[in-house]
C-alpha cells in the first residue's frame, strides 16, 4: 500500500539528490575543464580564466595534432592491439573460468590456489622480459597481447559468475541432451552471461588501449608504437623545441603545446569515453554478481 513520505524521508531525499549532485560535479567538472581548455586561448588556459565556458574559440590545437601521421599511425596500431588482445583476452579468459567453475573438474581447487596466487606474487620484469624475447615476441604485434593475455581478477570474476548466475541443473540438463563441455558453453552459458561479458570486454579494452608499459619495454620499431607513445613523443618534442629554441619562437611554443596537451587527452579518450555508455548498464550486475556473490 503507498504511503505518503514523511517531511523527514523527503529531507533525506534531498539530501542525497544535492549530495549525488556535488559527486558528479566534482567528478566530471575535470574532464569538462580538458575539453573546454582544449578549445580555449593559450593564454586564458595558463593565466587561469577558464571556468565554466571556453575563452576564444581555437581548434588549432586540433588542426597540429590530427595533421600528424605519427597520430593516424598510433590509432591504427592502438586499434588493433585493442581489438586483436581483446578477443584473445576474452577467449582464454571465458575457457578457464568456466572450466574452473566446474565443480566436477579435477583439481579445481589447486588450480584455483595457483592463478590467485600471481596476483600476490609475481616473477618481475626482467623474467618477465626475459621470456618474451626468448620467444622472440620482441619489436612485434604480439609483445602487445600475448604477455597479458588473461589477467587474474578477471579470470575470478567471470568464474565466480559463471558458478553463482548459471543453474547448474541448465548444464545437467545440456549434458542428459548430449551436449559436450564446449557446447553447452557455447549454447547454455555464454547467452546467460551477457552482463558479465560486457563488462570484461570494457575492462580489458580500456586497458589495451591506455597500454603503455609494455610498448616502451618490447617495441623499438615506431611503426608499431602505440597512441600512447606517440602522444608522449609530441609532447616531449614541443617541451624540447620550447626548451631549446630562440626567445622570439619560445613564447609561441609554450604556448603550442599548452592546448595541444589538452587535444592530446580528448583524442586519446574519445574512443573510450564513447564505448562506455553502451556497457555502463551491464556493470552493476556483471560485477556485483560476479565479484561480490562469488
Amino acid at each position: 500500500m503507498w504511503r505518503k513520505k514523511s517531511r523527514g524521508d523527503k529531507a533525506f531525499d534531498i539530501a542525497l539528490i544535492i549530495i549525488g549532485l556535488l559527486i558528479m560535479v566534482v567528478i566530471a567538472y575535470p574532464l569538462y575543464f580538458v575539453i573546454i581548455a582544449s578549445f580555449s586561448q593559450p593564454e586564458a588556459v595558463l593565466g587561469g580564466k577558464l571556468r565554466f565556458l571556453p575563452i576564444g574559440f581555437n581548434i588549432e590545437s586540433y588542426k597540429m595534432v590530427l595533421s600528424e601521421r605519427k597520430v593516424w599511425v598510433g590509432y591504427r596500431n592502438t586499434l588493433l592491439y585493442t581489438v586483436l588482445g581483446t578477443c584473445i583476452n576474452l577467449v582464454l579468459t571465458t575457457l578457464a573460468a568456466y572450466a574452473l567453475s566446474r565443480k566436477d573438474m579435477p583439481w579445481r581447487t589447486p588450480l584455483t590456489f595457483v592463478i590467485s596466487f600471481t596476483m600476490l606474487f609475481g616473477g618481475g620484469m626482467i623474467p618477465v622480459y626475459m621470456v618474451v624475447r626468448g620467444l622472440h615476441l620482441t619489436d612485434t604485434l604480439w609483445a602487445m597481447v600475448i604477455p597479458n593475455a588473461i589477467a587474474t581478477y578477471n579470470l575470478l570474476v567471470m568464474k565466480n559468475y559463471f558458478q553463482s548466475s548459471i543453474p547448474e541443473e541448465l548444464q545437467e540438463a545440456a549434458a542428459i541432451d548430449g551436449c559436450s563441455h564446449f557446447k553447452t558453453l557455447i549454447k547454455v552459458v555464454l547467452p546467460l552471461s551477457t552482463p558479465i561479458l560486457a563488462v570484461i570486454v570494457l575492462f580489458y579494452a580500456v586497458g589495451h588501449w591506455n597500454a603503455f608499459f609494455n610498448a616502451v619495454i618490447y617495441l623499438r620499431n615506431q611503426e608499431l608504437f602505440p597512441l600512447q607513445i606517440v602522444l608522449r613523443d609530441i609532447l616531449l618534442q614541443n617541451s624540447l623545441e620550447a626548451v631549446g629554441g630562440d626567445l622570439t619562437g619560445m613564447y609561441e611554443k609554450v604556448m603550442r603545446g599548452e592546448t595541444m596537451k589538452y587535444a592530446l587527452i580528448i583524442v586519446a579518450s574519445a574512443p573510450v569515453i564513447i564505448m562506455y555508455p553502451f556497457v555502463q548498464k551491464y556493470f552493476v550486475k556483471g560485477i556485483m554478481v560476479g565479484a561480490i556473490k562469488g
